[in-house]
């Protein structure tokens, strides 16, 4: 597979396959294809997708194969912001948010993640079920807003505002830690709670949340009586 990340902010995965190759995604992102795409829709099993349905996708992977030929095929993302592009490997799975998978190739396995930590799962919010991939693949990543990278070593953390964390190397954990001061807690703005992701490996943090948008657009909707 080849591909090209194209749209700025609001972008897009154009991808072109050899015959024979399947792409996968979970949320009928495709945009646009060939006419030699062939889609077939799969469960891949009760467990991996009632796995899938916790992670916030939907029951069902559409499968795209190029038959006949070479194909070509885009998704787009589904709110402003970046795609990545994450190399899987067996030694290598990487934690996502919810609903930031895209889409991969047929190689790269989409499952549930659990954080191990009770406090992580009882406040972290969106940090409490997040998604693995798995396998040996590339894999494409919806980031909300702009991207920000950064290399966690052992012992190093980040602390983090909920939401704000859109990826972590599978070696990282991630635990929920109450905002000192009552004062601060209660009256600053920024929640009781904060997640801290400790390395070491590779995190990347988003900047638009969707949803601290919807929290922020919510205030100019009226209220229905």
């Amino acid at each position: 597979m080849q591909y090209r990340i194209v749209g700025d902010s609001l972008p897009a995965v154009i991808c072109d396959v050899a015959e024979g190759e399947t792409l996968i995604t979970e949320r009928g992102s495709m945009s646009w294809m060939t006419p030699n795409m062939k889609m077939e829709t799969v469960s891949g099993g009760l467990g991996r997708a009632i796995g899938r349905m916790f992670s916030g996708e939907s029951l069902f992977q559409n499968r795209y194969t190029a038959q006949g030929g070479p194909g070509q095929i885009t998704f787009a993302s589904s709110f402003p912001g970046a795609i990545r592009a994450i190399r899987v490997t067996p030694d290598h799975p990487v934690i996502v948010q919810k609903s930031a998978f895209l889409a991969s190739e047929a190689t790269v396995e989409l499952s549930v993640h659990f954080q191990k930590r009770f406090g992580a799962g009882l406040f972290g919010g969106e940090g409490f079920i997040m998604q693995k991939l798995s396998g040996d693949g590339i894999a494409f990543v919806e980031i909300d807003g702009y991207a920000c990278e950064y290399e966690l070593a052992e012992g190093q953390s980040m602390v983090v505002d909920t939401g704000y964390l859109a990826m972590m190397d599978a070696t990282c954990t991630m635990d929920v830690v109450s905002v000192p001061g009552i004062k601060n807690a209660l009256l600053g703005g920024e929640g009781i709670f904060n997640t801290v992701v400790r390395g070491p490996g590779r995190i990347i943090l988003q900047t638009m949340p969707i949803s601290a948008v919807a929290g922020t657009l919510r205030a100019y909707f009226p209220s229905s009586k």
